[in-house]
């Protein structure tokens, strides 16, 4: 064998090796790259697309978050604002109805006192004319000298 046909059949073989590899071989490796590359990409700008939307989620989570506490301190004031205005309202009630309870007693201890001023008048008048029959040793006549009696009354 001959070093030349030996060589020069290698640099054929070579040759259409090389033409085969970039005719058919070549292009459908550089599709595949091509595809991955642009999977990568695509998954990629996927990443920072949901990146950007977990941020915008997070504000708008912590806007919520804001927003629901502020809205709960109004509800909590407007609670303790109505908690007290039931409370004043109630203490003021309570005042009315002591002061309409207070007017009561007062208007009943009048009463009582009145009573027993006149039970104490026909008593003592009672006594008095007891005295004095005693004294005169005679009958008095309580309806003959009734204007006696109520003018006695009246003094005591």
């Amino acid at each position: 064998m001959n070093i030349n046909l030996t060589l020069f059949a290698q640099a054929i073989t070579f040759a259409a090796f090389i033409w085969f590899t970039v005719k058919f071989i070549w292009p459908w490796l550089l599709r595949k790259i091509e595809e991955r590359q642009k999977t990568i990409a695509d998954g990629l700008a996927a990443a920072e697309q949901g990146r950007r939307s977990l941020e915008l989620s997070s504000r708008q989570a912590d806007e919520a978050i804001k927003e629901a506490r502020a809205r709960a301190a109004e509800i909590l004031a407007q609670a303790e604002k109505r908690r007290q205005e039931l409370i004043d309202h109630a203490r003021q009630e309570a005042r009315q109805e002591g002061d309409r309870e207070l007017a009561a007693a007062k208007a009943e201890i009048d009463q009582e006192v009145t009573r027993a001023r006149e039970e104490l008048r026909d008593r003592v008048a009672s006594l008095a004319v007891a005295g004095a029959e005693k004294i005169l040793r005679r009958e008095v006549d309580a309806r003959a000298h009734g204007d006696l009696l109520e003018s006695i009354k009246r003094q005591l």
